[in-house]
């Protein structure tokens, strides 16, 4: 399944790992990227240090094109940007922020850029701004949301700009693909799938948490720090809304999310960590490779089009 996005990224499927901060490592990038997706580096908040080991493991592992994911709120910023321009990544995406003061920066040295935006404003001005593609992240999604559910985001994003759009949140398997695809967008983003994929490195007490989620597992928190973050309800989300309730400031909030996700992530602590995660998690019944994710995800798209084409056309298959 081709689409604008693959010939953008020089991908074969239009499959998107989203940039997962400590989960998206070389393992998982370059297990992505080798399914015919693409894998993204997650840096976070993490150091220069790491994000560049990142970058180099994933060129040992795979031939094939990577990203970078740039977290826009973390304190080493400006050094990520040197180490993504000293190594020459191909692809940069972005989120919790706007990029546009980088844009120019990245599009000189030849690196492709794709922000993750929640509105058609900030869309559009990224596209003035010289963005490549743009992922359209509904507030199903896992981690730092926006207001904007993705059904109703992606179609406004599409008709306001003319730059490829990735849609991303409450997407899990093929019928989300697919749905996408209808809503104009060129592609999808996964996050909290590729956190289940073999070769993602979080805790097996995470990965079982996932799989053991349902429908209505995750919640909000930190709505009053600005920055809201979806995930499965646990005693740290009932700490974050009891301290919200009770007006707690943007401080004491930030104090007790310190550290919060590397705790559940990869020390497994599942009721004290953050475990972030979109609303799709529900979905998840198995851990299992990427390639074979991508290939699920693939497949069942094609056949719901097929499927949809014939019933259009009044066609039955016996």
């Amino acid at each position: 399944m081709r689409t604008a996005i693959c010939d953008l990224f020089g991908i074969e499927h239009p499959v998107i790992q989203g940039g997962m901060a400590w989960l998206g490592t070389a393992e998982l990038a370059s297990a992505v990227s080798n399914g015919g997706g693409l894998g993204i580096i997650g840096a976070g908040n993490a150091p220069t240090s790491w994000v560049r080991d990142q970058i180099r493991a994933t060129r040992e592992r795979t031939n094939r094109p990577f990203a970078l994911n740039i977290m826009l709120m973390s304190p080493f910023i400006e050094e990520i940007i040197q180490v993504v321009l000293e190594e020459g990544v191909p692809i940069v995406t972005t989120g919790g922020g706007n990029p546009g003061v980088y844009i120019s920066t990245f599009k000189q040295a030849g690196i492709k850029v794709m922000p993750v935006v929640s509105s058609v404003a900030l869309a559009q001005r990224l596209q003035r701004a010289g963005a490549d593609a743009l992922v359209a992240e509904g507030l199903e999604s896992g981690g730092h949301v926006g207001e904007t559910a993705t059904m109703a985001l992606v179609p406004q994003v599409v008709d306001g700009v003319t730059i490829p759009v990735v849609a991303a949140g409450g997407i899990g398997d093929g019928r989300g693909l697919a749905a996408a695809l209808a809503l104009g967008a060129q592609g999808v983003q996964l996050g909290t799938r590729f956190a289940c994929a073999e070769e993602c490195v979080a805790h097996a007490n995470f990965k079982q948490k996932l799989l053991q989620a349902r429908d209505r597992a995750t919640v909000i928190t930190g709505y009053s720090t600005g920055h809201p973050v979806r995930c499965i309800e646990n005693r740290l989300a009932r700490q974050f809304q009891a301290l919200e309730k009770n007006g707690a400031s943007v401080e004491e909030l930030e104090l007790l999310g310190q550290g919060k996700l590397e705790l559940a992530t990869l020390e497994g602590d599942i009721e004290n960590g953050s475990v972030m995660a979109g609303q799709i998690c529900g979905l998840i019944k198995e851990v299992k490779p990427a390639a074979v994710i991508i290939k699920e995800i693939v497949d069942e798209a094609e056949a719901i089009i097929a499927r949809l084409s014939d019933c259009y056309l009044g066609v039955r298959h016996v």
